[in-house]
């Protein structure tokens, strides 16, 4: 696993203005970070979920929809998009740039920095299912609907330089099976043989980044 040696190194805004598809794969290795009076959690993203509005059935921008759950993702991309899928809130990066409401999931992590905090906040002592969720990861990070419209550029949560995978998954989005076509998209991307993943299933395709 490749480390960057300066440390956590904030990613530039330049690095939200590439299309979702390209993002949701060069977020994987990446750091997510968030910081608090309890310290600093972190973990590389592994698993990721783009989801395309206002085309794509599964997003919440579906055909424009706008409401005060969705509007930050018609705002600049490079902004943090949580919210809470029953008891569970969820971090997503808007992307697509304005007026164009797109965003992408982060499913899963790698643990990293904080992790005994993270055990503690997750009552739990297994890293192997510290963060392999999406409700999971926020919850151990500490990452709360406070965090809505946050800049991911600096503190309090941003994304940060990480590794470089070597080869990464394509596949089918999870637990949207009543959205018609769209449950069929291979928009979800993984770190290929990772043990961090949310759900193992059989990838559509793999791309070798170090052939």
């Amino acid at each position: 696993m490749k480390e960057f040696p300066n440390g956590i190194v904030p990613l530039p805004q330049d690095f939200y203005e590439q299309p979702t598809l390209e993002m949701a794969k060069a977020m994987l290795g990446c750091l997510l970070v968030k910081e608090t009076h309890q310290g600093i959690a972190a973990g590389y993203i592994v698993e990721t979920e783009a989801y395309i509005g206002p085309d794509d059935r599964a997003a919440h921008s579906y055909n424009y929809r706008r409401t005060a759950r969705t509007e930050i993702m018609f705002h600049r991309s490079g902004l943090a998009y949580t919210y809470l899928m029953h008891t569970h809130c969820l971090f997503n990066v808007v992307s697509g740039g304005e007026e164009k409401p797109e965003a992408i999931l982060v499913r899963a992590l790698e643990p990293r920095y904080g992790i005994d905090l993270m055990k503690t906040r997750r009552g739990i002592g297994e890293l192997k299912n510290l963060t392999n969720g999406p409700g999971k990861l926020t919850k151990a990070l500490g990452i709360t609907m406070e965090d809505y419209g946050c800049s991911l550029t600096h503190p309090p949560v941003y994304l940060a330089k990480g590794f470089y995978p070597e080869s990464i998954s394509v596949g089918k989005r999870i637990g949207i099976e009543n959205t018609g076509d769209a449950k069929d998209l291979p928009w979800r991307f993984w770190i290929t043989n990772s043990q961090y993943v949310s759900r193992h299933q059989k990838s559509e395709n793999v791309v070798n980044l170090n052939p």
